[in-house]
């Protein structure tokens, strides 16, 4: 069996999802694995980490509402969001996310400012959406008695470097290279209590993330897998290979950073047979030229739990199995 480097994998309780977490361990869990396109089995990108009393979403891609709904976590009780850039696919349910977060109900009930980093753009997004949504907002506050603070926005467009240090949680946004014209893009390591985990955001293979992910306990990074014939068919395919990183080139990264566990999220894959689910065997037969340590190929709903060691839970709750 493969050397698991500090990750240990045990069974979870009963509850789908849930994982015993003391006040030092450090959780993740994949709100959202996938794209723009619209798949049941993976919704669009969100990560959530828990860390201390910090609730952090990183991205918000299409369904991370309902994601946190089967997690029973409430909206409001998120600390801060961030985002990466401002692809559609990772902004599309921040109005779900601000204006149910908002209604006073046991999945929402937000009594401050929505308090929300981003790169350059973020600021003027939040405010063209208040404008957007003013009458529902007039309507709610005045039909049924919301605080127009819990509908406010508290956004600060960021730079590279320290965004958010709160209750000993601290957030790093990194620049990454998600092309020339996608700029500025951002990844983001978070630390608590001496654990670290690092996400890639939307990337071609860089070896700044590389760089701060260098003994990380968790590297969440994207990748991109194209059939080779639908290119030569939809020339579009390349420009959207062009922007993110390969199986074999997330290897190196990986192979480069030695974290104690690597794992796949946001998974770009297109078929010339459309299919629902990510062609695993493929992803890792390639990541697996390169890199031959511990790897999890993401799914909706699967957590970690970050103590001493690592621990992976399926999205039913039962130990998650590694790569082969």
């Amino acid at each position: 069996m493969r050397s698991l480097m500090g990750l240990v994998l045990v069974l979870a309780g009963a509850m789908v999802g849930f994982a015993p977490a003391n006040a030092a361990d450090l959780k993740v869990t994949l709100l959202g694995t996938g794209t723009p396109t619209p798949r049941l089995s993976s919704f669009s990108a969100s990560t959530l980490v828990e860390a201390g009393p910090e609730r952090l979403i990183f991205d918000l891609g299409r369904g991370s509402t309902i994601r946190l709904y089967q997690k029973k976590i409430p909206l409001g009780s998120i600390t801060a969001h961030f985002i990466t850039h401002l692809h559609s696919d990772h902004i599309v349910g921040l109005p779900d996310m601000w204006l149910s977060g908002w209604l006073g109900t046991p999945w929402g009930s937000r009594k401050s400012p929505m308090v929300i980093f981003g790169p350059k753009g973020t600021v003027a997004m939040t405010e063209n959406l208040t404008k957007a949504f003013s009458e529902d907002i007039r309507i709610r506050i005045a039909d049924e008695g919301y605080s127009p603070v819990g509908i406010a926005f508290a956004a600060t467009d960021i730079e590279p470097g320290l965004v958010y240090d709160h209750n000993g949680v601290k957030v790093t946004a990194i620049e990454v290279n998600h092309g020339e014209k996608i700029k500025p893009a951002l990844g983001y390591v978070v630390e608590f209590d001496g654990k670290k985990v690092v996400l890639s955001g939307d990337t071609k293979p860089d070896p700044r993330v590389a760089k701060a992910a260098e003994g990380a306990d968790l590297l969440i990074h994207e990748v991109a897998m194209i059939d080779p014939e639908l290119l030569k068919t939809f020339p579009s395919y390349r420009a959207i290979e062009d922007h993110h990183t390969s199986p074999e080139e997330a290897g190196r990264i990986f192979s480069e950073a030695k974290p104690k566990l690597a794992v796949y999220s946001h998974i770009v894959f297109a078929t010339v047979k459309p299919v629902q689910d990510v062609p695993e065997d493929a992803l890792v037969a390639r990541t697996r030229a390169n890199y031959q340590g511990p790897l999890i190929v993401g799914r909706d709903l699967m957590s970690f739990v970050i103590s001493d060691h690592v621990e992976a839970f399926a999205p039913d709750g039962t130990a998650a199995s590694l790569a082969p």
